[in-house]
């Protein structure tokens, strides 16, 4: 039976959003289950580090980690993902493109008993979605079908930040890659180990790299790779 989930936050150079979306993530937890948030800083160096000592250490159910240098998303998510005690582990970025809110649909499925993981999908259902990059989205497309080929899934949406698993799974999946590559490699490693993985529709608001998207087409180079390699 779920009791708990746990929120993983990985923040570099977020000082902007850190403390909104931590606002956001406790106004909406979920009936009946209790919350803990993970927030790892990946050595910001714009005053972020300032903010989480200032003003979040120390709040109720939230965990801070400091990295003493940059090692990039994949290896936030490992620190974080490691100190959870959740039933259910959800991943949660600080830039405020993705909604706390949809929290409760998209453990649905894990809470029902129908799924190890779930992710969630911008390219699936009627939720509002801010119209972005053209080539982000042909990317992640490509990407996504690229993966597909290689796991035996169909997911729509690869490259999602929000992904869902039970906390006992996630845990268990040893994580390698420091940086964006963590997306196929959990992927990956998910469909060797045969997870029900579940696609549920989201909304998003995404940034423009004026406004701090960080992701470019290096990455996208190192998510080829990585396909590649675990496989």
């Amino acid at each position: 039976m779920v009791k708990t989930y746990s929120v993983v936050i990985p923040v570099y150079d977020e000082k902007d959003t850190v403390q909104e979306i931590l606002n956001r993530v406790e106004v909406a937890k979920v009936d009946g289950l209790t919350c803990e948030i993970v927030i790892v800083d990946d050595f910001s160096t714009d005053g972020t580090r300032e903010i989480l000592r200032r003003s979040v250490e120390g709040r109720d159910g939230v965990s801070v980690l400091y990295h003493d240098r940059n090692h990039g998303k994949g290896a936030a998510l490992r620190t974080g993902i490691a100190r959870t005690t959740g039933d259910i582990v959800i991943i949660q970025d600080a830039d405020l493109e993705y909604d706390p809110l949809e929290y409760p649909k998209l453990f649905a499925p894990i809470i029902e008993g129908r799924a190890d993981a779930v992710y969630g999908s911008r390219f699936s259902g009627s939720e509002a979605k801010r119209v972005m990059f053209f080539w982000h989205y042909v990317g992640n497309r490509i990407l996504t079908t690229f993966s597909n080929m290689f796991t035996n899934l169909n997911l729509r949406d690869m490259e999602t930040c929000y992904k869902v698993f039970r906390g006992d799974i996630i845990r268990s999946i040893r994580i390698e890659e420091d940086g964006f590559g963590f997306e196929p490699e959990v992927t990956a490693k998910l469909a060797k180990l045969k997870c029900r993985i579940y696609e549920v529709g989201i909304g998003y608001s995404g940034r423009t790299y004026s406004e701090g998207k960080k992701i470019n087409w290096i990455d996208g180079l190192r998510a080829v790779w990585c396909i590649l390699k675990y496989h």
